[in-house]
């Protein structure tokens, strides 16, 4: 790897998967303002996900449609037969 392009700045970081509320904790050097206090009482920079292994279909084995911005509906409004 090249000197220099990498971040220096890593720490750890809880990432919530907003479809189930399933977390996990991880190392990142995103920003973020929100916090979170872990299961070891400790208080950690959240990252909001809208999509994670514990929900995707690819890893679960299940298709579950996610739709957390009412795309489908918009969809159907606009196209419907009239």
């Amino acid at each position: 790897m090249k000197a220099g392009i990498h971040p220096e700045n890593y720490r750890f970081v809880i990432f919530k998967d907003m479809s189930n509320n399933d977390m996990f904790m991880s190392r990142s050097c995103v920003q973020t303002k929100e916090t979170v206090q872990w299961e070891d009482g400790k208080e950690y920079p959240l990252i909001k996900l809208e999509i994670s292994n514990t929900s995707h279909p690819f890893f679960t084995g299940k298709m579950k449609l996610i739709d957390t911005a009412g795309r489908i509906d918009k969809f159907n409004k606009r196209y419907a037969k009239k």
